[in-house]
């Protein structure tokens, strides 16, 4: 049975990248290869708008996370993590393991940080050396605002480090690395850019290589200073994923044709669309309506809609959506929209979800909902 595949990542795979990944294997030590990475690494560079390095790991987006904080910190550093979710506690967590002295500035969960609080807690405490951020959400359909939080951080005292995650959002979302001060981004080739999970993508910014001739983490796989010193060769330090990069180099392509500002009006479309459509189904968003997600809309279950029997009935009639994590297991559903996704998708999905909830005794119209993320989806003042 064909899947509609509505989860926050993977994400479904045009037909052009599952292709590409099966192309016979390559040398990675030859220079066919190098071509391919340099393609990849420049293409990433003009779509998030940045003169700085873009390496390419072999690893998840975890990967890319924990790879971001050992190339630029060390053990007792000051860190100000900022958390919005499940993903935002991850990333301290992981600085915490590494022997950051991470102090915490935890959001409600469905909220997006605020500026002034952030203010706050910078002005209120001995410099810290970087601070933590989430670009978007991934567990509760939250997006931040990015650009102003970042500004925030540079008045600071100390000009820490920021240190963002990029992984839901980066591709699909307004990003400007170098013009809002990013000094290093973090994403993975199974989110926007629409290839198979295997690479981490690290936009390393001038004070965010600066910090690693400081930086006393233990790092060996995940170096940047070899990564970019065999970069230089065309060659990755470590045998890479040569198949997901064919595919990844496919969707940077189908990305740079599509042009940056055409793909974040597309997802500001869909995610119109996802929402109107999860609306009519009578379901509450969980993010306000100024900080949804244009990658991953979340939704509170009904009291009386268990999660297990919903979920697998939709599996069985072909649509995958998520579930909630950590605190919010049981709680909400997560329905994405990146990469390869378009209006008729959005409306299958919604009209699928429908049927299940009315024949579960709901009185919804799932026809009707379907039509209403249609309508939604390709409004001329959705995509703005």
């Amino acid at each position: 049975m064909h899947q509609n595949l509505r989860i926050p990542g993977p994400t479904p795979i045009p037909d052009d990248v599952r292709r590409a990944q099966s192309e016979p294997m390559i040398d990675h030590r030859g220079i066919e290869f190098g071509e391919v990475l340099a393609e990849i690494s420049s293409g990433i560079g003009e779509l998030v708008a940045t003169r700085y390095e873009v390496l390419l790991l072999t690893a998840s987006g975890t990967g890319a996370m924990e790879a971001a904080v050992v190339n630029t910190l060390s053990p007792g550093d000051r860190v100000l993590a900022v958390s919005i979710g499940s993903f935002g506690d991850r990333f301290a967590d992981i600085a915490e393991r590494y022997g950051a002295a991470v102090q915490r500035m935890p959001v409600e969960w469905g909220q997006n940080a605020d500026p002034e609080d952030l203010r706050r807690a910078l002005a209120g405490a001995e410099p810290y050396r970087a601070v933590l951020l989430t670009h978007n959400e991934t567990s509760t359909g939250v997006a931040n605002p990015l650009r102003e939080l970042v500004g925030v951080v540079h008045e600071a005292p100390g000009d820490p480090l920021v240190i963002v995650d990029g992984i839901s959002g980066l591709g699909a979302m307004p990003f400007e690395t170098d013009a809002w001060g990013i000094d290093l981004v973090v994403s993975a080739s199974q989110k926007a850019w629409m290839a198979s999970p295997g690479i981490g993508i690290a936009v390393v910014g001038e004070r965010a290589r600066a910090a690693e001739a400081e930086a006393r983490m233990p790092r060996y796989y995940f170096d940047f200073a070899e990564a970019r010193r065999w970069a230089a060769k065309g060659q990755t330090p470590w045998t890479p994923a040569v198949a997901v990069l064919f595919g990844l180099r496919v969707g940077v392509r189908r990305l740079m044709a599509e042009g940056r500002e055409a793909t974040w009006a597309r997802h500001a479309a869909v995610a119109a669309g996802a929402q109107a459509g999860l609306e009519a189904l009578g379901l509450r968003l969980v993010a306000p309506e100024a900080h949804r997600s244009a990658t991953v809309t979340a939704a509170w279950l009904p009291d009386d809609l268990e999660w297990s029997p919903f979920n697998a009935e939709m599996r069985r009639r072909g649509l995958v959506i998520a579930g909630g994590q950590g605190r919010m297991v049981g709680k909400i559903l997560r329905f994405g929209h990146m990469g390869m996704v378009g209006a008729d998708d959005l409306a299958s999905a919604v009209r699928v979800m429908g049927e299940v909830m009315r024949d579960a005794g709901r009185e919804v119209d799932p026809a009707a909902a379907a039509d209403t993320t249609l309508r939604a989806a390709t409004s001329p003042a959705a995509a703005r």
